[in-house]
């Protein structure tokens, strides 16, 4: 794969363009996830997060790079309990449906189950995935990590 993007540069060449780099970077997270979206999410948060100058998305790269057993888990309860109206949230993991919330806030998450969802939706707030969040919001203003 390598040697065909890079055909007839030698190696001291193509080893410093940065599209080798980009592509070290995704082969990189690809061994150590075996999700390919979950791979090519985390380097392109990592690359957002140094365009931008916004470490929130760094942050949440690093927190998803963890085992899946180490990921966060976040109901519903938690987010009625710490976040205030309108707030926009990041779970750098799974968002989980249990509990009950009355005002709407704006959450985004790797994984999220339905009920989740819906409890969200009916409170009048919106949940997102991470990347949806992420290219509406590229400088991370206003975004809290929960998790």
């Amino acid at each position: 794969m390598i040697e065909s993007l890079f055909y007839g540069l030698s190696p001291k060449v193509y080893m410093r363009t940065p599209e080798y780099a980009q592509l070290r970077a995704i082969m990189t997270a690809i061994n150590r996830k075996d999700n390919p979206q979950l791979a090519k999410l985390i380097v392109d948060l990592k690359a957002m997060s140094r365009e931008h100058k916004a470490p929130v998305w760094r942050t949440v790269a690093v927190k998803l790079e963890r085992a899946d057993r180490q990921w966060s888990e976040v109901n519903v309860s938690k987010i009625a309990r710490f976040a205030k109206e309108g707030e926009m949230l990041v779970v750098p993991g799974k968002l989980l449906g249990s509990g009950i919330i009355t005002f709407g806030v704006t959450v985004a998450a790797f994984k999220a189950s339905a009920q989740a969802r819906k409890k969200i939706e009916a409170a009048g707030g919106r949940a997102f995935t991470i990347r949806e969040l992420a290219s509406r919001n590229p400088s991370g203003a206003g975004i809290r990590i929960m998790g």
